[in-house]
């Protein structure tokens, strides 16, 4: 029989990215859960609203940011804790890839699961709050995946040191809330002035900074990641 040669780095990453949105496609749990806690949270922040001390575009950006940011925690919580059952993460460690490939294989499937959630929490917070979009939702959309990345690309890499942990739920977050805080405040400030009305123009610096911080966030934590798990 030929020898079978290992997948490649890219290759390998897809596989383990389509076995993760398999698993959650079948059992639909933590999408619905960060769902349902996103639209709640949407919801709670509408009614609270005080239009009169605060406006909508100076609100709506906070409301989406602090909510997909707890939201997502949900879906990265369990993108190795799905691999404690029956010793899979010893298997999926044993397989003849490398580590890159199996954190940018769970990256991949994580930026799937919390663009899901984006993609229905972005449109009700500019439904709920009436928010003069127009011509920039496609550059809101492209802030929101640009930041969305980044919080993967760290929150994948906490998930898979705090997964063997007594208190994985209490240790993610608090592993990754700090290293978020660049992310989100490129992100916040860009979104604000989109939902302001403003151009482009205006967000851009902003932009640039959050391309950057998810450029070194992906390549450091891909670099780390093989030194988080032992055989």
């Amino acid at each position: 029989m030929p020898e079978m040669t290992p997948p490649g780095t890219m290759r390998a990453a897809w596989i383990v990215a389509r076995k993760d949105l398999a698993i959650e496609f079948r059992t639909r749990t933590a999408f619905l859960s960060a769902l349902v806690f996103a639209l709640l949270g949407v919801t709670i922040f509408y009614f609270a609203w005080d239009s009169t001390a605060v406006s909508a575009s100076d609100l709506a950006p906070g409301v989406l940011w602090v909510i997909f940011i707890f939201a997502a925690l949900l879906g990265l919580q369990r993108s190795f804790g799905s691999e404690l059952a029956d010793h899979a993460i010893d298997g999926l460690l044993g397989a003849p890839v490398s580590r890159e490939s199996i954190y940018l294989g769970k990256a991949l499937a994580n930026l799937v699961f919390v663009c899901g959630v984006l993609a229905v929490t972005l449109p009700a917070v500019v439904l709920f709050y009436n928010l003069p979009l127009d011509r920039g939702v496609l550059a809101l959309s492209g802030v929101a995946f640009l930041a969305a990345i980044g919080l993967v690309a760290i929150g994948t890499l906490f998930s898979a040191m705090a997964v063997n942990t007594r208190m994985a739920e209490l240790l993610l977050p608090m592993l990754s809330l700090p290293f978020f805080v660049p992310i989100v405040i490129s992100a916040a400030q860009s979104s604000a002035r989109l939902m302001a009305g403003r151009p482009v123009s205006e967000a851009w610096p902003w932009l640039r900074i959050l391309v950057a911080f998810d450029i070194v966030f992906l390549v450091a934590c891909t670099l780390a990641f093989p030194y988080t798990l032992d055989e």
